[in-house]
């Protein structure tokens, strides 16, 4: 059984399920049965880029990935506003006012750091135990509340004279079609996303990324270790912890270790170069937080 991460530069047009599914299809073909997988964190069918697919215990991690910052590169057509916010839907605002670049430059301050923003109304947000695109889809008014989130930086890549490319790195729960509406807002104009693309999840980064097509290859013939990456790379952003046998042992069983002298905070306990389990270390006591069922951990 295979525990990691595929890396996915998910094209246009495939969805986050189809990505998985496709995973799991490459997974039979090349022999390996069937493999635990979920993603780190949905993109939508009209957004490329980085998608984390997890592989067997590294499952367990999709959570974290789910809450890890992300960056985003995206580009806002002023002029008109769809009801989707993006390519997809159909406009529902028209404006003559197109910004000018100092004017674009001037604003994004505004829309750094600590941010309230209402999500779209065609997102998959429940409101009364339905989704708020169902709703949507049925012309049902929808009504969704402002959330606080975190525009971690916001700054230019590019202009056209009806048009900019930004680059966002932003907390869970942004939606960056809500934040172009809003910049677009602010300028005196309405505005809509043409292109979303996903730079960055969590620790992973586009420069691991790999193509549908080389994911393909392994459904015909080619390693698996060509594109799986281990377990720990979903790691990387929190210190390790390294165990001995007997401390090991006992974390398996999830039992309490006491008397470490390590700074409090979330770590990944480790014997060798396996990892044993998430733990969450306080008073230099650790506690587990989650375990990983590794097989091929010798005693």
């Amino acid at each position: 059984m295979p525990h990691g991460w595929i890396i996915l530069d998910k094209p246009l047009g495939l969805g986050s399920t189809q990505a998985v599914g496709a995973v799991k299809r490459v997974c039979r073909e090349a022999g390996l049965g069937k493999v635990k997988v979920g993603h780190g964190g949905t993109l939508d069918p009209l957004a490329s880029g980085v998608l984390p697919i997890a592989l067997g215990e590294a499952t367990k991690l999709c959570g974290r990935m789910l809450d890890a910052s992300k960056v985003y590169a995206f580009t806002v057509q002023f002029g008109t506003e769809t009801d989707t916010l993006d390519l997809e839907g159909k406009v529902i605002a028209e404006s003559p006012v197109r910004p000018a670049l100092a004017d674009i430059e001037a604003v994004l301050p505004r829309f750094t750091g600590h941010i309230e923003q209402v999500p779209p109304a065609y997102s998959a947000l429940k409101v009364d135990g339905m989704r708020a695109y169902d709703l949507a889809r049925k012309g049902a008014a929808v009504e969704l509340q402002s959330r606080a989130v975190t525009i971690h930086s916001l700054h230019r890549e590019a202009a056209e004279a009806d048009s900019v490319t930004l680059i966002a790195s932003v907390s869970k729960g942004t939606y960056i079609r809500s934040l172009a509406r809003d910049i677009a807002l602010a300028l005196g104009t309405v505005g809509h996303v043409t292109m979303l693309r996903r730079l960055k999840a969590g620790p992973f980064g586009i420069d691991q990324a790999i193509s549908l097509d080389k994911l393909n290859e392994v459904g015909k013939g080619a390693p698996l270790e060509n594109v799986l990456l281990p377990l720990e790379a979903g790691l990387v952003d929190i210190p390790a912890l390294d165990l001995g046998p007997e401390q090991a042992s006992m974390v398996r069983q999830g039992r309490v270790l006491t008397g470490l002298p390590h700074t409090d905070g979330l770590h990944w306990a480790r014997l060798g170069p396996i990892p044993i389990a998430l733990v969450e270390l306080s008073g230099g006591a650790a506690t587990v937080v989650r375990g990983f069922n590794l097989s091929d951990v010798a005693e």
